[in-house]
């Protein structure tokens, strides 16, 4: 799909998050305390991303997980704003995902921090 279907398809919000970077506000989304087991896959192009086996309330506003499925997602530097973080975008479509910090409560030590609009959860009750 090129931005163009993107820009029609998706809100304005989930674009301006997933192909623009921008971050939608704490506590707003609608997967912040999602408890059903199942994969969050991207919104854009539909690959898993997360099992919900991996998602903790990290208390930051956003969906957090401590480890993505493996090959799933990309890492890159962002020094925007002002600060240092790492960025995670999908492997499969570039899409803004969040970012990524190393102060998880796990043993993985990771916090991989989301935006519910970039995601969806294939639900496993949905599958029944």
């Amino acid at each position: 799909m090129d931005e163009e279907e993107l820009k029609h398809t998706l809100t304005a919000e989930e674009y301006r998050v997933l192909r623009e970077k921008g971050t939608e506000a704490p506590f707003s989304g609608k997967l912040l305390h999602e408890k059903r087991s199942g994969t969050y896959n991207c919104k854009v192009c539909g690959a898993p991303l997360f099992g919900s086996d991996a998602k903790f309330d990290s208390g930051t506003g956003w969906p957090s997980f401590d480890q993505a499925l493996p090959g799933s997602v990309r890492e890159l530097a962002d020094t925007s704003h002002g600060m240092r973080r790492t960025e995670i975008i999908c492997a499969t479509c570039d899409s803004h995902l969040g970012h990524v910090f190393d102060d998880g409560p796990t043993d993985t030590g990771k916090r991989y921090c989301l935006n519910s609009v970039c995601l969806d959860l294939a639900s496993d009750e949905s599958k029944k």
